[in-house]
């Protein structure tokens, strides 16, 4: 896959439209981080993974892998996995409705192509992606496993238990990446509990950091390849993804209101507005 930036901003403006109708028409979900997280997902499935959406199976031998941990931004997930062929577009007018395959966080006995672990329960993630990459190694197989964890899941221990093993095991074929927008459902993440020197913290696990603008789509393609270039050196790579919650509509950025609060008719219309179609609604 080879799209260009245009082409990129172009699926990253579409996702932002399926995010705020999806959540509007049940009027529950999580729009604020999937929108932050929209240029990274559109920019990991159009250009960084490798895998074959018309062939999915759960253990994803031979192909890249990705683990969403903080599942909760599932509008965005879901958006990207049937925009990248996973499944019809229109399944995601099914979004939160009882007896569907698009729960409001990612199931797996449902059967929905693309999603491999359940991850309502923040603080898991690593953990799964780390058994993941580990397979991987003792399968021979040299594709690349990648995960995605919010700034307030990582106040789980869960988390840091999992960064001592991978060092400690070098498990060098996994990126994980952390969507630091400071926001947290109850506040500032300062407020809430702080985080402190992150880019220190991982350092100081063992783990190999990098930064990045996760809004803008160059410095993301550029960061993530610089990522994959760090593989197979015997630590795993950490991310550190600077976001802006709500990112690409005015009255959802700067304030954690829409952690996990819906538009009305009124703010959907505004949403809207402010991206235009670029490929066609569901």
């Amino acid at each position: 896959m080879h799209n260009s930036i245009k082409e990129l901003q172009d699926f990253s403006q579409q996702v932002r439209r399926d995010i705020v109708r999806m959540v509007h028409a049940v009027q529950s979900g999580h729009p604020g981080g999937s929108l932050g997280c929209t240029e990274f997902l559109t920019c990991l499935y159009q250009e960084v993974l490798n895998y074959n959406p018309t062939s999915f199976e759960m253990n994803g031998g031979g192909e890249d892998l990705f683990f969403l941990s903080n599942g909760h931004i599932s509008p965005v997930f879901y958006s990207v996995l049937a925009r990248s062929g996973y499944f019809d577009v229109s399944e995601l007018a099914s979004f939160r409705k009882l007896g569907t395959r698009l729960q409001g966080h990612p199931t797996t006995h449902e059967g929905l192509p693309g999603v491999r672990i359940a991850s309502g329960s923040l603080g898991q993630g690593m953990s799964v992606a780390i058994g993941a990459a580990l397979a991987k190694k003792m399968n021979g197989d040299k594709s690349l496993v990648y995960s995605l964890h919010g700034d307030g899941e990582i106040q789980e221990g869960q988390i840091w238990e999992a960064a001592i093993y991978a060092a400690g095991n070098k498990v060098d074929n996994l990126i994980s990446t952390i969507d630091y927008n400071h926001k947290q459902i109850d506040g500032d993440i300062d407020e809430v509990l702080p985080l402190g020197d992150l880019r220190a913290k991982w350092e100081a696990f063992g783990w190999f950091v990098l930064e990045m603008d996760g809004n803008n789509i160059a410095d993301v393609l550029a960061v993530m390849a610089q990522a994959k270039s760090e593989t197979g050196k015997g630590k795993p790579v950490m991310i550190i993804m600077k976001t802006e919650m709500g990112n690409g509509i005015d009255f959802m950025m700067n304030t954690h209101k829409w952690h996990g609060s819906p538009p009305n008719d009124e703010q959907l219309a505004s949403a809207l507005e402010q991206n235009p179609k670029t490929l066609g609604d569901y």
